[in-house]
């Protein structure tokens, strides 16, 4: 009968029991000096917050392992707020702490009062204030509204900076001379004009400028200046768009100037007139096509209609004939008769056109 194990099978399973044996004696004789108990309380002895200390104030940025447990973190609290920055993150105000998922809402309350963000890692403001900050607004006193200062406004609680700053340049542009006036500005609204009235001292209102007004056509940019309304940005405007025109028919142009507001308008219309008889005109059978171009009221539609126009037919006598060739519009031939002159080829100028509706 063939045996059930050779002999080399024998050998090995002789040496195999042993060992085996061996090895479950050891691993009974550890299990039995293992108390699962003491390993579990060894383990939370090690999460156990150092309660005994009190927080103190600290960086989340620099503090180190040692400080953040002595603070009252636990192992795994200190380790996720370190790993955190490990990470690249930088903590730019105290919430920033929370945001660590070690870190729950509780324990950041508790640290909150403590944590101090250094200023290499703050948010800073994109300017730091140099001058003295007004905690409480002092009382008001009578002050001359002509010569009072951002300072002041600020001291009485009034206005904001930026809202003395908006007032003054208001101020110093129309002149304020009474209530209405100063109600006219947008920066006081009707409550603060009704504080403020007990305490304003308004000045005299200069004595009005005996050469005014001043004819728009011929005036230059320093006798512009000196118009209520009129800054020096608006002069150079009002003068380049002069220019364009070949100068002002009526006074009421001036409202198309950029930077003339409604408000300047009004004020500017009493201290100016026009004499329509300066302007200078425009050939409109001769003229090339960039002097054309260049007046403010020429469209491009009605230039182009014009040269192909008048390449064929030679020329016009009235603005009417414009607009009856479908070249201008009504409201176009209106505005730009002003400034036409229509040349006869070897005859004499009619400088006298005519508008729709005139004729």
């Amino acid at each position: 009968m063939k045996p059930l194990f050779s002999e080399r099978e024998i050998r090995a399973i002789a040496i195999f029991l042993p060992l085996a044996l061996l090895l479950i004696t050891g691993l009974a004789l550890l299990r039995s000096k293992v108390d699962p108990t003491a390993a579990q309380q060894a383990e939370a002895r090690m999460e156990e917050r150092v309660d005994t200390l009190r927080p103190a104030p600290f960086d989340p940025n620099t503090a180190t392992y040692e400080e953040l447990r002595a603070l009252g973190l636990t192992k795994s609290e200190a380790v996720s707020l370190l790993r955190f920055r490990e990470t690249g993150k930088v903590f730019r105000i105290p919430e920033d702490v929370a945001l660590c998922y070690g870190i729950d809402d509780s324990l950041y309350h508790r640290l909150a009062p403590y944590i101090r963000i250094g200023r290499k890692y703050a948010i800073a403001p994109r300017q730091y204030r140099t001058t003295r900050v007004i905690t409480r607004p002092q009382a008001p006193a009578t002050f001359r509204l002509d010569t009072v200062t951002v300072r002041y406004l600020r001291a009485i609680g009034a206005l904001s900076r930026r809202q003395a700053e908006v007032f003054i340049r208001w101020r110093d542009m129309h002149g304020i001379y009474n209530m209405e006036e100063l109600r006219e500005c947008y920066m006081i609204d009707d409550s603060l004009a009704t504080a403020l009235q007990p305490y304003i001292i308004f000045p005299e209102r200069p004595a009005p400028d005996k050469r005014l007004p001043i004819e728009l056509n011929e005036a230059d940019s320093a006798t512009l200046r000196s118009v209520t309304g009129i800054g020096e940005k608006t002069v150079s405007r009002i003068l380049a768009y002069r220019r364009q025109l070949g100068g002002f028919v009526r006074a009421e142009q001036l409202a198309e100037v950029p930077g003339v507001t409604e408000s300047n308008y009004e004020k500017i219309l009493r201290q100016i007139y026009c004499d329509s008889c300066k302007i200078r005109k425009i050939d409109i059978n001769f003229a090339s096509s960039n002097e054309l171009a260049r007046h403010p009221y020429m469209t491009a539609p009605a230039l182009r209609k014009l040269l192909k126009k008048r390449q064929l037919k030679g020329g016009w006598r009235t603005a009417q004939e414009l607009f009856d060739d479908d070249i201008l519009k009504p409201e176009e031939a209106a505005r730009l008769a002003p400034y036409l002159q229509f040349g006869v080829p070897g005859g004499s100028d009619d400088t006298t056109p005519s508008t729709p509706g005139q004729e």
